[in-house]
């Protein structure tokens, strides 16, 4: 057995707070074959996530979302807890619904723009087969550790490459 995979056994066996073996990428199927795949395995950990704050104002998100080519982008208050969701949507009919002008964008927190909903956010021990159907729904699934603070993200296409190794590892 190759050293990784000694730590990945323990890693599995014990309490999961090591956040990250191999970057972000799934484990070979064949090593975790007959067991449940704890979530972060797959995860992307929030250092390699682009977040925001929720007293950013509207003009921040924007020009981060913009960057980083996100749709929608996690929130999260001072303390590193997940607030919610934060879309293009979201801010697009806020903008549009008060006629507000770029310039006015950088006034405005948003935690003022209603948001149309948030991505479901699942706790540190949950197991890939059980957050599937919630990614069908949402780009990414926020992973939170044992006190509720945001960890991280599991992304829509990790799972589906998790699926995709699932299946070719059928017999």
């Amino acid at each position: 057995m190759c050293l990784l995979q000694m730590e990945i056994v323990r890693f599995d066996v014990f309490s999961f707070h090591r956040i990250s073996l191999k970057g972000h990428e799934c484990p070979d199927p064949e090593f975790s074959k007959g067991k449940t795949m704890n979530v972060l395995f797959c995860l992307t950990p929030k250092e390699k996530v682009a977040y925001i704050f929720s007293d950013y104002t509207i003009r921040q998100a924007l020009e981060k979302m913009q960057i980083y080519r996100y749709n929608s982008i996690p929130i999260l208050n001072r303390n590193g807890d997940y607030v919610g969701t934060l879309s293009e949507g979201d801010l697009l009919w806020y903008i549009k619904d008060r006629q507000l002008s770029f310039d006015k964008t950088e006034n405005i927190p948003v935690s003022h723009v209603p948001r149309n909903k948030d991505n479901i956010s699942v706790p540190i021990h949950t197991n890939m087969e059980d957050i599937i159907d919630v990614a069908t729904k949402q780009n990414f699934v926020p992973v939170l550790d044992d006190f509720g603070a945001f960890i991280g993200i599991i992304t829509r296409k990790e799972i589906f490459n998790y699926i995709i190794k699932q299946m070719k590892t059928q017999p």
